[in-house]
């Protein structure tokens, strides 16, 4: 596509919206432990596609070929050659979009290659973890993880890790796997008491359940063939770290989860190995393995892969366990927040899970969906405005709401523009790169955590989930990534993309530096004023910050059609300022606002107010 700017807000920020931005070359950053929970902005990045900072790590020391090192840059589900060093050497580029943390997908050590004959993959991604101590060796070392960590919070940049509780890389399999399909076989029955069934033989005779805690009754199950009989392979019997790990019995073993009922707790994940996480011995365990991270390396949160497969117990353990660390390591503001996987515009499950778990946080599913189909002409406005008022049925309420990573695409459901094309039915290039402006605009301005996913700031469009939406920013091998025509861009992967210049990249820095310089946008409640009901068109919220005093009136036009309404904003307005965008002069009356839009435009307007 031709590099197109659309003048769609592109006057955005006075000199109001410079303070508190992204931190120069040379400059001192503030401290970050003063910095709260919802003043981050997050770039997710899978180390793997972002950048080769050592090619001599591509194999991760492994000899052979593909299917044993897991390396092919040709091949979308196998390394590529990504590494932290790479990561660290593009700190400036990532910091001049305005972020202040990174999360990235794991980077433990992982089994470099998975899947029956003709459906193998490699573990890129993170999530098929052997070793949870150390670096996975395709992109570097543990020593090389600190020299990352520490290099960004030189900077003032958070860490954020990504990790996994519910499950490690499947090296567990079960005799009678083939003849069943390895499908899930619930507790009901196969009972932790029988082999094999009901009418089986006596096992596990004195275990009292898997809902008593005690140490001493999880020492009775002893026998871990009650629902299939656990089998593995001599070289892999010692594979795990720590070798606790290794224990047959510390899993689930019933088989491969169907994602309903008790299987979505019990099951395998795609056959991964899923961990007892109601017996103790792994409570214990992986407090102490992620507790040492948070020791060793002064992190600053984890985002954690599955969080609705594990038992509330769990988290109810972990989350106080790993913010004890984080306090006694100096880190008052450590950020928790758990996958709660769903792809419904609704806030229902996961302040479900939330008050369940007691898990601090969740990524925002809810707001990814609305705002694809509210920016893509999709639905109206008054989805977006309906799913900010379930915010009040979160743990916390509202105020829970605004630590909540909010994203637009990511590497499991596929990318924003990929989904704002398909819902909007339009390929025109000039609609199309305003609609994702726009879909950026919502996130940063609306209440949440803005968490912008790696790549979508050069255009990045996918042409699926999963793999398909986990493109190279280095130059790609890649057929089916190298083919896509990228959002604001003339080039495709198979250049590097690292530009700048992109008009999104400008966006999300501009953005950014708006949110950055105003608590309003960070930490204000948010109060829905207008909304189109049943067509495109305007959607406008203010957002109040007790602290400072700030309002800030949020207006966007997911129309085709410039627009200009009069809008209600808080008796204590005396006059505007504007933030982004095009804003009005001055009020129309007292509480009365008037606002005027180009298609797909936005703006944010600072209410000022007396003292």
């Amino acid at each position: 596509m031709m590099r197109i700017f659309v003048g769609l807000a592109a006057a955005l920020c006075a000199s109001t919206c410079l303070a508190g931005g992204p931190v120069a070359a040379g400059e001192t950053p503030a401290p970050i432990v003063e910095r709260q929970l919802e003043d981050e902005i997050i770039y997710f990045v899978l180390p793997d596609r972002f950048a080769n900072g050592d090619p001599r790590n591509d194999r991760g020391g492994l000899k052979g070929g593909a299917f044993d090192h897991g390396f092919d840059p040709t091949h979308k589900g196998f390394y590529h050659g990504g590494d932290l060093k790479g990561l660290t050497a593009k700190l400036d580029y990532i910091q001049g979009m305005g972020v202040t943390a990174i999360w990235f997908a794991p980077v433990f050590k992982n089994k470099p290659v998975q899947g029956k004959p003709g459906e193998e993959s490699a573990g890129y991604h993170g999530y098929w973890v052997t070793d949870f101590t150390s670096v996975d060796p395709h992109f570097g070392s543990n020593a090389e993880f600190k020299a990352f960590v520490d290099a960004a919070h030189a900077r003032g940049m958070k860490v954020y890790m990504d990790i996994i509780t519910n499950h490690t890389a499947d090296v567990i399999d079960y005799a009678e796997g083939e003849a069943t399909g390895y499908a899930y076989r619930s507790k009901g029955a196969y009972p932790f008491s029988r082999r094999g069934g009901p009418d089986g033989s006596p096992i596990n005779a004195d275990f009292e359940g898997d809902d008593n805690a005690d140490p001493a009754n999880w020492a009775k199950l002893t026998d871990p063939a009650f629902a299939y009989t656990p089998v593995v392979r001599d070289a892999e019997k010692s594979v795990k770290v720590p070798a606790w790990l290794n224990d047959v019995t510390l899993y689930h073993n019933r088989g491969n989860s169907h994602w309903v009922g008790e299987s979505s707790v019990y099951g395998d994940f795609s056959g991964l190995d899923d961990l007892a996480t109601e017996h103790p011995r792994v409570v214990a365990g992986m407090i102490d393995i992620f507790g040492q991270w948070i020791d060793d390396y002064g992190i600053d949160g984890f985002r954690i892969d599955t969080a609705k497969h594990v038992n509330p117990e769990f988290w109810q353990a972990f989350v106080p366990a790993m913010l004890a660390r984080a306090k006694a390591k100096g880190i008052p503001h450590f950020h928790i927040f758990g996958e709660i996987a769903y792809e419904e515009p609704t806030a229902t499950l996961a302040a479900q899970v939330l008050a369940e778990s007691r898990l601090p946080y969740a990524l925002d599913m809810g707001f990814a969906k609305a705002a694809q189909l509210v920016a893509s002409g999709k639905a109206p406005p008054r989805l977006m405005a309906e799913f900010l008022q379930q915010d009040a049925i979160y743990p916390g309420g509202p105020t829970t709401a605004l630590g909540l990573p909010t994203f637009l695409g990511n590497h499991d459901f596929g990318r924003f523009a990929m989904f704002v094309r398909a819902m909007s039915g339009s390929d025109d290039e000039a609609t199309l790169l305003a609609r994702v402006k726009l879909g950026h605009a919502m996130m940063f301005g609306l209440r949440g955590v803005p968490t912008v996913y790696y790549g979508d700031e050069q255009g990045f469009i996918s042409d699926g989930n999963d793999q398909l939406a986990r493109e190279d920013m280095f130059p790609s091998k890649v057929a089916v990534y190298n083919d896509n025509n990228l959002v604001g861009s003339d080039v495709t992967t198979a250049q590097s993309n690292f530009d700048t210049a992109h008009p999104l990249y400008r966006t999300i820095a501009e953005l950014a530096r708006a949110r950055s310089a105003s608590p309003a946008l960070r930490r204000g409640l948010t109060a829905v004023r207008a909304f189109a009901e049943t067509a495109p068109g305007l959607l406008a919220a203010e957002r109040h910050d007790p602290a400072s005093g700030q309002r800030v009136l949020l207006a966007f036009n997911t129309g085709a059609s410039a627009l200009s309404q009069p809008v209600e904003v808080s008796y204590r307005a005396t006059g505007v300022t504007p933030l982004v965008g095009e804003c009005p002069q001055a009020l129309a009356a007292p509480g009365t606002l008037t606002i005027t839009l180009p298609p797909f435009g936005y703006a944010a307007c600072i209410l000022e107010t007396e003292k």
